[in-house]
């Protein structure tokens, strides 16, 4: 049998994303094209053991204002917990049992954070390992707005892996201790991140079976066409290369020490092989990234000029 993990991660949340991930959270997107994992003929059996009162950015400033907490335009406002297990631990489990690990893991978050600062916590039964998405507003017990404090540097998310599995291990005894920051070397990078690439990646396709298609007679519905497809490919890339500049200085930094880790005991060398995973994971993106920009590159330029002295008619009726 495969070894089974008791997983929790946190994802830290500011301004605008709050709405994305209200929006994934809660099933209220009509198509989900960016993530095919999930079934939506299944979102009915997801289910919440804490339902939002309101919007999520709604809720956290509410809570925010009543306790006076003093904030920066980049405070975080939302913290999320991904909690889930490996996807052997849930093979034969009935909805009852997944729901009350679940719970289980909900009594955990109570334990540690009030309650009363938790927005909603969902189930995802429609993807293919069931886990819950809990987001709660970071106000400290004293009435702070701080991420920092709560979920903390590597040393409290060890804090953090250290007592969920202390806690789950109680009800659960094969669940294994997921391995946190500290010990993998590097933030986990997200799922997220590869479903949006994949997305990115669609666009690429449909710009490269457009311009295929260009000829004299049919080049005006062309570039009409093509400038529906860039009007979202250009703020998806532009976002993606956001993310990627997060891994680069780790990409650097992983080459530097994968050689030296090799050499150290077992517990290094599974670092190692953890280092060398993401390595190639960063080197993967990096490489999806660049045939993203090298399909731009083969837009005519006629094309791109007129895209460029077009206006964006989604963006001006956003900002009336």
């Amino acid at each position: 049998m495969n070894a089974q993990y008791g997983i929790l991660r946190f994802a830290k949340y500011k301004g605008p994303e709050i709405g994305h991930i209200e929006a994934h959270n809660e099933r209220t997107k009509e198509k989900y094209a960016s993530n095919p994992d999930v079934n939506t003929d299944k979102s009915k059996y997801n289910f919440h053991l804490v339902k939002p009162k309101r919007k999520y950015r709604a809720e956290a400033e509410k809570q925010i204002a009543e306790k006076g907490c003093r904030t920066r335009s980049d405070s975080v406002r939302v913290v999320e917990a991904l909690i889930t297990a490996s996807p052997d631990f849930f093979k034969g489990k009935k909805r009852a049992e997944i729901k009350e690990y679940f719970a289980y893991a909900l009594e955990f978050i109570k334990a540690h954070q009030d309650e009363r600062t938790i927005i909603s916590a969902v189930v995802h039964m429609d993807e293919k390992t069931p886990h819950m998405h809990l987001c709660f507003v970071p106000i400290t017990e004293d009435g702070r707005l701080s991420a920092k404090d709560i979920v903390g540097n590597k040393k409290k998310l060890t804090w953090w892996q250290d007592e969920f599995w202390k806690h789950m291990v109680k009800k659960y005894p094969t669940l294994e201790r997921g391995e946190s920051a500290s010990i993998t070397g590097r933030d986990h990078i997200p799922p997220r991140v590869f479903k949006e690439m994949t997305h990115l990646n669609k666009y690429r396709e449909k710009l490269e079976e457009l311009i295929a298609g260009i000829n004299p007679i049919n080049k005006k519905a062309k570039v009409q066409e093509i400038s529906a497809v860039l009007d979202k490919f250009i703020p998806a890339a532009e976002k993606m290369n956001r993310e990627l500049k997060k891994y680069r200085s780790v990409f650097k930094e992983l080459e530097a020490e994968n050689t030296e880790l090799t050499q150290k005991n077992k517990e290094l060398t599974d670092k190692s092989k953890g280092s060398l995973l993401q390595r190639m994971q960063v080197m993967q993106l990096e490489r999806d990234y660049a045939a993203l920009m090298e399909i731009i590159e083969r837009i005519p330029a006629e094309i791109v000029e007129e895209y460029k002295n077009t206006p964006n008619v989604r963006r001006t009726e956003n900002e009336r």
